[in-house]
């Protein structure tokens, strides 16, 4: 697990960091929890979750590279970042 804690002013962001490897299963449904666990103790009800994937034989980065909302297990707005 990969947490980060930024803090510019008064914003305040969490982040979970995965690396989704071959022979892995997505880290996406690991990540949410263990991001839920991090916001919850920010008192944070949003958050980001990157997911690098580092399995062989992929499109270029530019090509596969996607963001999207969904909600974490305890309701959190998460915006995941794949690529």
């Amino acid at each position: 697990m990969s947490v980060i804690c930024m803090r510019y002013g008064d914003v305040v962001l969490g982040m979970e960091l995965k690396v989704w490897k071959q022979g892995k299963a997505d880290p996406l449904p690991q990540g949410l929890i263990q991001l839920d666990k991090y916001l919850s103790g920010l008192n944070l009800d949003t958050g980001w979750l990157v997911i690098f994937d580092r399995r062989p034989d992929l499109p270029p980065i530019s090509d596969r590279t996607s963001t999207e909302i969904t909600l974490s297990p305890q309701g959190r707005n998460i915006t995941v970042i794949r690529g």
